[in-house]
């Protein structure tokens, strides 16, 4: 471990009392004594910073396994129907877009009915993005300029997510919605991250935000096994701490637990908690992803929605989905 690193205070409730948690190669996690919260202390060199995903995280982001499966039509099906049932129409910032996938698909599914943008750090997923027709802003969230409207669609204003009638972005708060689809696991400091999205919505704006959850089953099974207990996630909420993450900035309107990836619990148990190559996670991702649009796979897969369902009702599905509303 670098011990010349910075330690971090509680992401939560910036508590600086800790208890050791977990310690995995460089990756040294501690529990808040105050509020709870598992989190990542010090960040691994590279992660708050952001750089490792605008330099070695591109062979992941941009390899054609990943692609392929993120453009999928059935990678963002969860995601998608949630978005489609909060937000029927209007602005949408999607903050960590990679290579812009999500918006492609809203675009797809509802032309005409949502003004998209995305943005990242990491320059050549962005690249890609706007190859698919994606629009993005370049540069860290928190420094970024969203004052001027993105313009309204050519049949004129139209009320998005907000449930307060406004005629046109405001100055300063442009967007509907503002999106983090596994995004705030990532990050130093997420809080500035909800407190920066709340200044860009509009009265009302709904944020959406996906993370791991630390109580899912996989959790439970495999702890320290787990591959998603690594050095690029920071942060390891719950809904409790979650919650309290969210609460100067926004109101919950709902709680979702969402996915299920039996086959990661079955191949982390075996390798015991080995580091798993990018190359393998795009390919378990393009396998996984190929095998949901197969008809003849149909009776498993409602066996699978039905595990995945049970599992969101006992809170151990593999993630955890708030949407929020703008205080």
């Amino acid at each position: 471990m670098n011990l010349n690193l910075p330690s971090r205070a509680c992401p939560v409730c910036g508590g600086a009392r800790a208890l050791p948690r977990w310690e995995k190669g460089e990756l040294r996690l501690v529990t808040c004594r105050d509020c709870g919260m598992v989190f990542a202390n010090p960040a691994p060199a590279g992660m708050a910073s952001g750089a490792f995903y605008d330099a070695a995280g591109n062979d992941y982001y941009l390899s054609p396994a990943k692609l392929e499966s993120d453009y999928a039509a059935v990678r963002f099906q969860r995601e998608l129907r949630l978005f489609r049932e909060f937000c029927p129409r209007g602005a949408v910032l999607d903050v960590g877009c990679s290579s812009g996938a999500f918006l492609f698909q809203l675009n797809k599914r509802w032309p005409g009915d949502y003004r998209i943008r995305g943005t990242d750090v990491s320059g050549p997923p962005l690249d890609y993005a706007e190859s698919r027709g994606v629009p993005v802003t370049r540069g860290d969230f928190l420094n970024l300029d969203f004052a001027l409207p993105i313009g309204v669609p050519a049949s004129g204003p139209a009320r998005g997510c907000a449930s307060a009638a406004v005629a046109g972005p405001e100055a300063g708060a442009p967007f509907d919605a503002v999106t983090f689809w596994a995004v705030l696991e990532h990050l130093d400091q997420p809080a500035l991250f909800l407190a920066k999205a709340a200044e860009v919505l509009k009265p009302d704006g709904l944020c959406f935000v996906l993370v791991p959850n630390l109580r899912s089953l996989a959790f439970h099974l495999l702890g320290l096994r787990y591959r998603y207990v690594y050095p690029q996630h920071l942060n390891y909420f719950t809904a409790q701490t979650l919650a309290g993450l969210c609460a100067p900035h926004f109101q919950i309107v709902a709680l979702r637990y969402s996915h299920f990836n039996p086959v990661i619990i079955w191949q982390d148990w075996r390798r015991g908690g080995r580091e798993v190559p990018n190359a393998e996670r795009a390919q378990l991702l393009k396998s996984t992803t190929a095998l949901k649009q197969k008809p003849w796979l149909a009776p498993a897969k409602w066996c699978y929605a039905l595990a995945e369902k049970t599992l969101g009702a006992m809170g151990l599905a593999d993630n955890l989905v708030f949407v929020l509303r703008r205080k």
